[in-house]
């Protein structure tokens, strides 16, 4: 599991929908951890992707989970 508590959040968020998810460590990987952001256009992580497009952070993440429109 992430050890960022905003990912961890988010994880979790996924985890109680029963989603199926993958996730990269970015601190393991400066070279990530500095451009996805500028890719992304997106400052911060954790950087939710569904179908391949950005959904948005934690609090994104949180907001759609906490409506239902997470487990569609």
């Amino acid at each position: 599991m992430p050890q960022c508590g905003f990912s961890s959040r988010t994880a979790e968020a996924l985890k109680q929908c029963g989603k199926e998810f993958a996730y990269v460590n970015v601190l393991m990987d400066p070279e990530i951890f500095q451009d996805l952001p500028k890719f992304a256009n997106w400052p911060t992580f954790p950087q939710l992707y569904i179908n391949g497009e950005l959904v948005g952070g934690c609090d994104i993440t949180i907001e759609l989970f906490e409506s239902g429109e997470l487990k569609k």
